[in-house]
């Protein structure tokens, strides 16, 4: 069962000073490991960024983007000249090739990333609400990302069952094998990066 613990993650500034990035996951990693890859050389990204200033975002060419605002209250994203108002848990799809800017009408926020190639994958968030009366699988190709709240997470079939603490944002990857279960009282980001259909293999 791998655990990343959102504690431990390094921060790195953005150019334009307007806030930090922190980076769970990407694909490939570089041999030197995941902070180290240059910022075009991956297929798919998972991140959480802190926006402490309104100004323009990162263009990230040929990729796809899908952002949810985690904490705060509102962000006013402007995505080619058309404003979207995104409130808290609610996850936004635009393209990374797109002219985007954010305003911080309520104050600091701080938003989950999904970026993912176009043509190569597909990113989902979803944002679900725990119990403790029920535990949430989280499979292979998923992370499950606790939002808020107090929550636990264990595999059934193991040598070790003892349930392991989340912290807020830490991240579980998911595993079909040995499938994680998170249990506990809040909310989480269930995060999906689907391989892309080939061209002409839709489903309709």
């Amino acid at each position: 069962m791998e655990i990343i613990r959102y504690a431990e993650l390094k921060p790195r500034p953005w150019s334009n000073g307007g806030g930090v990035t922190r980076e769970l996951a990407r694909f490939p990693e570089s041999a030197a490991g995941r902070a180290a890859a240059a910022d075009d050389a991956w297929d798919w990204r998972v991140s959480i960024a802190e926006v402490a200033r309104a100004g323009a975002f990162s263009r990230f060419a040929g990729m796809e983007r899908v952002l949810t605002v985690v904490e705060g209250e509102l962000l006013l994203l402007t995505v080619d000249g058309a404003e979207h108002p995104l409130e808290k848990y609610r996850p936004f799809r635009f393209s990374g090739d797109a002219d985007a800017a954010g305003a911080l009408p309520t104050g600091d926020v701080r938003d989950l990333n999904v970026i993912t190639r176009t043509g190569a994958f597909k990113g989902y968030t979803s944002i679900i609400e725990l119990s403790k009366k029920r535990a949430h699988p989280v499979f292979a190709g998923q992370f499950g990302i606790l939002m808020q709240g107090q929550a636990t997470v264990s595999v059934g079939d193991t040598a070790d069952p003892a349930p392991q603490p989340l912290g807020r944002y830490d991240a579980v990857v998911g595993s079909d094998s040995d499938t994680p279960e998170i249990l506990g009282r809040g909310f989480l980001a269930v995060v999906s990066i689907d391989p892309a259909e080939p061209a002409g293999e839709g489903t309709g």
